[in-house]
């Protein structure tokens, strides 16, 4: 079973196993059409395709929500079966952000007890990079029941985060880009900063010049850097939406830290509500 990472050539060797599902989930903010465009044009044979904003999410309730709300339970597992998931089922997920979309589902699996389930090290450009087969076939998959058996402690709601983030018993560590956190630059969200009391590890420190993570020794030194003597399991993890904070969460299990949790409605959620403290850098 392969539950963090997976290589290209391991992949490769299994294309043809009715027992593995690949899984596109290819996305972008800035062009919400891109995902399904690049998949139809080329993919992972066999991939299924799974839009973020869709399948991977719930709609967005303004004012009260983040911008990507955790999926419905029972209409994810739907998903999930449609697609071919079901108990003996290894998932591989890919993306071509180095993982920090493909971990949105890495978790969703792993948060509705599905354990074997991986993220492509290396994503689409290492695929490519490697030459190996790509198609613009689309798959017809065999549906599978997928019984959803959630874990509702890996995760935190916004109160929670609010009784938390002055406790210095626990963590809480934003994933964003440190300009994003210090607030001296907002692209996407329309207030700038962080939750006040936590501090940064951005989700791509743990990406290699190749485009790969980089070793698990490197991942653990950072993520102890941060944490100091907190445990993982009074750590909360948040970026913009909650979706590259799975990353980071990915990224610890892979380096032996497990346990952390996610805060799903993340900064856009946090600011939904103006009344909220922001914290910034200076």
């Amino acid at each position: 079973m392969h539950r963090t990472l997976i290589t290209s050539d391991t992949l490769s060797a299994h294309l043809s196993d009715p027992n593995w599902v690949i899984v596109d989930c290819r996305s972008s903010l800035a062009d919400l059409d891109y995902g399904r465009r690049v998949y139809t044009e080329s993919h992972l044979p066999g991939a299924v395709y799974a839009n973020l904003e869709k399948d991977l999410s719930s709609p967005v309730i303004p004012g009260q929500t983040g911008r990507h709300p955790l999926p419905d339970i029972a209409a994810l597992a739907a998903k999930f079966a449609a697609w071919g998931i079901g108990e003996g089922v290894q998932v591989v997920a890919y993306d071509d952000r180095s993982g920090g979309i493909a971990a949105r589902l890495w978790w969703l699996l792993r948060w509705l007890g599905h354990e074997a389930v991986a993220v492509l090290d290396g994503g689409w450009q290492g695929w490519i990079g490697q030459e190996l087969p790509t198609t613009a076939a689309i798959p017809v998959p065999t549906p599978r029941n997928f019984q959803p058996k959630p874990h509702p402690e890996m995760l935190v709601d916004v109160e929670q985060v609010e009784a938390i983030r002055g406790d210095d018993h626990y963590k809480l560590v934003d994933s964003r880009e440190q300009i994003r956190y210090e607030g001296k630059h907002e692209p996407i969200d329309p207030v700038a900063g962080h939750i006040p009391g936590a501090v940064n590890l951005p989700f791509a420190n743990h990406v290699g010049s190749d485009g790969r993570l980089t070793s698990p020794e490197s991942i653990r030194n950072q993520w102890l850097n941060v944490l100091g003597e907190t445990p993982p399991e009074q750590t909360v993890v948040y970026c913009g939406s909650g979706v590259t904070a799975c990353f980071n969460l990915l990224t610890m299990e892979h380096a032996g830290l497990e346990g952390a949790k996610l805060y799903p409605g993340s900064w856009s959620e946090w600011i939904a509500d103006p009344a909220r403290p922001v914290g910034k850098a200076g």
